[in-house]
């Protein structure tokens, strides 16, 4: 599948970012990939050719472009080395759902500039700190988002007056969560309680716990990447894309 780099501009500054299309001229409907906490890498442009070969145009953002030449991690040593924790979290922390918002309406409207995208309303997908970003994108700009996946997402559901799940009665998407096994960031009660509340707002969704660690989708989580549980993750995305945007 072609895949090449590109730039965004948002209010904040320039976002680079990597697309991958379907081989043809289109137009295809379009996905915004959101990676993990580690960043855009190889592994998301291979992630993202994946799931174009399934007849989208993905995008794959830079979350962390306000903080320029940010140093790229080891998903092997990022969280077990203190320092590169500690960088890791402060970059993190920068991505406050204000953030999430304006930038993802930029994407979106690159995304509807492009001759080879149809339609306006778009699918999102994330992992761990992306997948969080999905959901969060799903109440907070319904009219552009048809479907959001979130994969091994920590934070759907907090204490907090903002946590996500709060604003399920905004929804218009199909929400579908694959959740990992033993999570402290979405735990198997957090998944009741975000079932709950997409019931009582009538969402179409899934909340689902997979037999596997947190990481488990994304194949340089080394440890925590189960090929049984990537392929199921793939399967769904599959299914609920082709569903609601196709």
């Amino acid at each position: 599948m072609p895949v090449f780099k590109d730039t965004i501009t948002t209010a904040d500054g320039t976002c680079a970012v990597t697309v991958a299309t379907p081989d043809g001229t289109g137009p295809w409907p379009a996905v915004v990939m959101y990676p993990d906490a580690g960043g855009p890498r190889q592994t998301f442009d291979d992630m993202a050719a994946r799931l174009a070969a399934l007849g989208y145009v993905v995008l794959v953002p830079d979350m962390y472009y306000r903080d320029a030449g940010w140093a790229p991690f080891d998903m092997a040593t990022a969280f077990s080395d203190e320092t590169e924790r500690t960088r890791l979290f402060g970059l993190m922390r920068k991505v406050t759902q204000d953030v999430m918002v304006a930038d993802a309406g930029a994407f979106f409207d690159y995304l509807t500039r492009r001759t080879d995208v149809q339609g306006d309303k778009f699918g999102t997908t994330g992992y761990c700190m992306g997948g969080r970003t999905s959901f969060v994108l799903a109440g907070k700009l319904p009219a552009r988002i048809a479907a959001a996946m979130s994969f091994h997402g920590g934070g759907l559901v907090t204490d907090a007056e903002d946590s996500p799940h709060l604003r399920a009665d905004q929804i218009s998407a199909v929400v579908y969560v694959g959740a990992a096994s033993n999570d402290a960031s979405f735990t198997a009660e957090h998944g009741e309680i975000l079932d709950r509340a997409l019931t009582d707002a009538g969402v179409e969704h899934t909340v689902e716990f997979y037999p596997a660690a947190h990481g488990f989708a994304v194949p340089d989580n080394a440890g925590a990447y189960d090929e049984s549980a990537a392929q199921r993750h793939w399967d769904a995305m599959e299914r609920v894309f082709g569903a609601a945007l196709k």
